[in-house]
């Protein structure tokens, strides 16, 4: 009987071991498979699209009047970009939870 439980345990802690790869492993295949999804083409166009719309309102609503008085540095700029960049993130997000 006490052969058999430390047995047991040799394979237990030899299955913990490897886990955390195994776990690790199972996030990387999950990120390739959401980013492959993603990059589909009907989706990608679809996200590139609402990204473009949101972004164009964003842009106006909070750096339109900077932008049109011709004080635009470069921070402002960032934030444009950052204006097309955050809705395409949302409407992948939003495309892969509607996907389980």
């Amino acid at each position: 009987m006490l052969n058999i439980k430390a047995s047991s345990c040799s394979r237990t802690s030899a299955l913990t071991s490897s886990a955390p790869s195994e776990r690790a492993r199972g996030r990387r295949n999950r990120a390739r498979d959401a980013c492959a999804y993603c990059a589909r083409p009907q989706n990608l166009r679809r996200t590139v699209k609402i990204a473009f719309v949101v972004g164009v309102v964003l842009t106006v609503i909070n750096q339109g009047g900077v932008i049109a008085a011709g004080q635009a540095t470069t921070l402002t700029w960032v934030r444009c970009g950052l204006n097309f960049v955050v809705p395409f993130l949302v409407s992948n997000a939003g495309l892969l939870s509607g996907r389980r």
